[in-house]
């Protein structure tokens, strides 16, 4: 009847009165970051699911993830930095996302399924296969000097373990499945550090050590594949990449002894 007769109580003006999601331009670019988020979250979650039920080639699937993956660091660095959220868990959390697969890429594992799984696929030609070999070996160089240079920091080493990773899923028939998992597990925990931490140096040491036994296990892979006929991976890379890079072959004279 109120409404009826085209006046209001006040009551009524309180109650159709437009509520704010902000009242400063901070507040409001807090909001649009989070809402960011919570879209790359979501949409992480699609990507995976298409992938899983094959209706994404994983060419355009790794694309996609590695961009949405960069974004969603950079997205989760500024909301830890300005104190919005204190992790991108705690958010997912707090806000109810059920989104497994979005968490699993985003904050375990950090690199695509293409980078931990070797796909099968149509055989290569020798000419490709002795290109993805000698890119694998250029990775693993790459990773082992930089921690003699003592990067520590995990936005330096983190690519670089990821890089190489994704080259030695490329490699066809690399069995060198203690070296992989190895090389995954020291994924997992960079991803789940933040990228100004830095390792410490007893980490540096056993990462070292893992590299140097994954480098040999790569090796021996390929003289097995070959008959035992086969030269050093480093040969591969263009001669003597190793030992021009600090030595470093299947039979490392100053590999360190394991370490505990």
């Amino acid at each position: 009847d109120v409404v009826k007769k085209g006046w209001m109580t006040s009551s009524d003006r309180r109650l159709q009165r437009e509520v704010k999601l902000y009242e400063t331009t901070r507040e409001r670019r807090r909001n649009d970051d989070m809402a960011d988020l919570y879209a790359l979250i979501k949409t992480c979650e699609k990507l995976e699911k298409a992938f899983a039920r094959d209706s994404i080639s994983p060419e355009h699937y790794e694309t996609a993830c590695l961009r949405l993956i960069s974004q969603f660091k950079a997205s989760e660095s500024a909301l830890q930095r300005d104190e919005t959220i204190t992790s991108a868990d705690d958010f997912m959390r707090d806000y109810k996302m059920d989104c497994p697969r979005a968490r699993e890429r985003l904050l375990r594992t950090g690199v695509p399924a293409t980078t931990l799984a070797q796909a099968a696929g149509p055989s290569s030609g020798a000419a490709d296969a002795a290109l993805r070999v000698a890119e694998c070996v250029q990775h693993f160089i790459t990773a082992m000097d930089a921690l003699k240079l003592e990067q520590r920091a995990v936005d330096e080493v983190q690519p670089l373990i990821s890089d190489l990773m994704n080259s030695l899923t490329r490699v066809p028939n690399a069995n060198c499945e203690n070296g992989r998992n190895k090389l995954t597990e020291w994924l997992f925990a960079l991803n789940s550090m933040r990228a100004a931490e830095e390792i410490s140096e007893e980490q540096a040491r056993q990462l070292s050590f893992d590299l140097d036994a994954a480098y040999s296990e790569f090796h021996r892979s390929l003289r097995s594949q070959q008959g035992g006929s086969a030269s050093s991976p480093a040969s591969s890379a263009g001669g003597s990449a190793g030992a021009g890079r600090g030595g470093y072959s299947s039979h490392h004279p100053s590999a360190p002894h394991q370490y505990h």
